[in-house]
Order: C-alpha cells, then structure tokens, then sequence
C-alpha cells in the first residue's frame, strides 16, 4: 500500500480498493488530477524560488525542495509500505546526508485543512524518519489565496501517529478483502476517476442517492423505514412516505411526492410533465422575436472566467440559418476590452432574453457591470432580461436522470459534444495548457467545447418551448 492508497481511503474505500485491484480499462482520466498536479508544482516551485530536483540525488546533493521520491519501508506487522511525499523541503537538522534533513509537505486547494493532508503528512513522517535517518517533528500544508503563498505547520506528535497507523491497518484489511460497497455519499462521486465504473452497479442496484435530491442523510432516513431501494421508493404511498420525512418539516409531503415520481420516471425511463403554465408562456413570448444563448468557462480557484460565449438566435422555428457563435476570451491584459464586447453584444438587442443553464453566467454578467460602473436601474434592467433554463426545466419537468445538469439533460435529449469525455473541468485543464505552452490548439477545443454548452442549452431551450406549444 501506498500514500495515494491511504489518500483515497479517507474519501471512499471502494476508490481505494479499484485504485489498487480495479481494472484500468473501467477508469476514466480525470482533468481534476491533471490540474492539482500542475497547480501543485507552480506553488511548490514558487515556495523554493525553483529550486526544485527529483529523487534520491536530489537529496544527497541538498537542494532545497526534493520531488518524485519513493521510499518503500516495513511499516509493522510485516505490512510493506510505500510513500510519495509530495514534496520534502530542507531544513536545518542533522541526517544520513550531512548537516540539513527534510520535512514533508503537501500542497491544499482550498481554505480547509483536511484528514488527507494530515494523515499524509503523518505517514510520510513515518518511513521518512528512517529513511533520512533523522527525527520529523512537524510537516507542513502549503496552498496560495489571493496570489500568496501560505504554509501552516502541522505537529506530528504521537496521537496523530497512532491514529493514523490505525487507519493503515484498516487500509491494508480493505485492499486484502473485497471490493467495498459504493459509498454513499454520491457527492464526492462527481471527480472520481471510478465514477461511471461505479454509476453502472448503482443504477443497476436501485441505490437511492442515485434519486435528484437524495443525499446520504435521506437515504439513511429511508432505509431505516424500511425503504432500502429505488423499486421500493417509486412504488410507495406519497402521503405515507410524507410521514416518514418529518426531518423536511412544512415540506415533508411535496418532498415525498417528488422522490416517488422521481424515481418512477428513473425507472419507467418517462418524463413527468409539472404544471408550470406561467414561466414557460413567458418563455415562449420573450423567445419569439430573438434571444441569446449565453455560457462562460470559469476557473473558480483563480475566480477568473477566461471564456465567454455567445449564441445568437435571430428565430428558433427557421432553420435557414445556422446560430451565429460569437467567443470572447478575457485574457489579463484585455480585461477591459472584453467587457465592452460582451456589452456591446448584449445592448445590440436590447429586448432580447438572454438563456443560459445555472445561476453562473447572470453573477457574472451582473459583476461585470457593475466593473463598468453601471447604475442600479441599468443593473436591474440587464439582469431582468437572463432566463435560467436549469431552474425552468426543474419547476416544468420530472425527467428520468440521476441529475439536472447540463451534459445530462441535453444527452438524454439527444445532444452529442463534438469532443469526447469533455467537461468543464477538462475546459480549464485546456486553459492551464494553454497558459503554460501558448499553443493555440487548447484555445480551439476550449472554443468548440463552450460552442457545444451553448447549442446544448439551445436543444433544452427548444424541447421547453415545444411542448408549451404542444400544450397550448
């Protein structure tokens, strides 16, 4: 076993498992890794003034920051171990190698310091300390906000040792017998490498967080009452089950009634229409003259939206004409100049709605105005005029899906990306790549990617105004 083994432990046992017995043909590349690593490396580069050097030479010859080092070692109970610090950082200190030793380190994205970066830290420590042949009192959790590099020591004092030696046994106990039981907090499912792996034998198996809007704690609630599956759950009695969900309180009866249609529509593979007459006539008058498409690329660590982009539909029912797309980058030094394009597009139609899936594109657009210094009443009048399709379909329609975002909506409707296995995460990576080499090619798959978003919205936007039609 190894640190990423006891890393992907602390998450989900079954990933801990399929990292080290799982078939790699059923893992899916995840963007997310790619950029932790390149993130991690910047910081850590940034934090050695870039001295950093690779392996066990490295070390001998005392360079300030050591990465790509693998040290195996007998850990107890004749468990054999490996780790891959993240980075081993000089120190002063006496080692094998002369008057200097190293500490671990491991890089945090995000504000929290969590059980992973501590038990990695302490594990680290442990092989370390022989292998440098020198004590390690503390490791230290480097990470950057607001373009600043911070370090907070970590303490590796004797009860987070134990704790994790602990965990150890009970990773190495895990990776011996067999597979797991899927977790059952789906949430962390969503950048798992093992996701689809994992989504087949869930659907399969009528897991109940695989129901829109049931989480670990439902779930649990259900099972104790005896509902233990999505069978079970579509074919009960929506009052009864209202009962049951006292934790939603004034709620609990309009909850079970959707849980229960949820889940029948899951199964029976058919969408159930809501009556939702008022949003979806609005829609369909505001629509009918024109409306814009709008969807951004985001990278949220950096808060930096780095794409914007616009479709322009002159009318939904004529197929004379292809949607004009319009893209525009907000590189650093034409911040101001995008701005002014993306308002100039938006004020050539100033009666139009403008679409777009999830709450992102209307902040950022009211930000942006407001960067511009925009009065409260221009502010109000632009806002006014942005339609939320995610919201829309969720008040309009019980669809038969796991979840209501983009990619699964528009594929269940029929909508295929040009490129394969693409997301918004796989969009930033691009992004990343392309700050990094200044090849062209990652801005030409960003741009096809956000032109996909958009169309895709546009098929959502067309199966809601079709059957208002229908209806009316």
């Amino acid at each position: 076993m190894n640190s990423l083994h006891l890393k992907s432990f602390t998450r989900c046992k079954r990933k801990a498992w399929l990292d080290f017995k799982g078939k790699k043909s059923s893992e899916v590349w995840s963007p997310h890794k790619a950029i932790d690593k390149i993130k991690q490396f910047q910081i850590f580069s940034e934090f050695c003034n870039s001295e950093i050097y690779t392996g066990l030479k490295a070390c001998e010859n005392g360079y300030q920051g050591v990465i790509g080092l693998k040290i195996k070692g007998n850990l107890f109970q004749n468990i054999n171990a490996e780790i891959r610090p993240q980075l081993l950082l000089k120190t002063k200190g006496k080692s094998k190698w002369g008057q200097y030793k190293y500490l671990p380190a491991v890089y945090k994205l995000g504000h929290k310091t969590t059980k992973e970066h501590l038990f990695d830290l302490a594990f680290s420590s442990m092989l370390l300390e022989s292998f440098q042949e020198s004590k390690i009192e503390k490791g230290l959790v480097i990470s950057s906000f607001n373009k600043k590099v911070n370090v907070e020591e970590i303490y590796l004092n004797k009860k987070l040792r134990k704790k994790v030696l602990n965990v150890l046994l009970s990773l190495n106990e895990c990776l011996e017998g067999f597979m797991p039981e899927i977790t059952q907090d789906r949430k962390k499912c969503t950048i798992c490498s093992w996701q689809k792996f994992c989504d087949k034998e869930a659907k399969e198996n009528g897991y109940l967080t695989d129901i829109d809007g049931i989480g670990s704690k439902t779930a649990s609630l259900l099972i104790t009452n005896g509902i233990s599956d999505t069978q079970t759950l579509a074919s009960y009695s929506e009052k009864q089950l209202g009962e049951k969900l006292s934790n939603f309180k004034d709620q609990k009866y309009e909850k079970a009634s959707v849980f229960v249609r949820q889940a029948q529509a899951y199964i029976s593979g058919e969408p159930y229409p809501i009556f939702n007459k008022k949003d979806n006539n609005e829609l369909l008058e505001k629509t009918c003259s024109g409306f814009y498409i709008f969807d951004i690329e985001s990278n949220p660590d950096d808060k930096h939206d780095f794409l914007y982009g616009f479709l322009k539909i002159n009318n939904l029912f004529t197929k004379k004409e292809d949607p004009i797309y319009k893209p525009i980058f907000n590189l650093k030094n034409n911040k101001g100049e995008s701005y002014r394009e993306i308002i100039e597009i938006l004020f050539s139609q100033k009666e139009w709605p403008v679409l777009h899936y999830g709450e992102t594109e209307k902040i950022a657009i009211i930000n942006i105005a407001k960067n511009l210094n925009f009065s409260f009443e221009e502010i109000d009048s632009l806002a006014s005029r942005f339609i939320d399709l995610h919201t829309l379909i969720r008040k309009s329609w019980i669809l038969p899906l796991k979840n209501y975002g983009l990619k699964t909506v528009s594929n269940w409707l029929g909508f295929e990306w040009m490129q394969k296995n693409v997301s918004g995460s796989k969009a930033l990576y691009w992004w990343i790549q392309y700050q990094i080499t200044e090849n062209e090619i990652f801005l030409k798959k960003i741009i096809q990617y956000n032109k996909d978003d958009c169309l895709a919205t546009l098929q959502i936007a067309e199966y809601l105004i079709k059957n208002q039609l229908k209806k009316n």
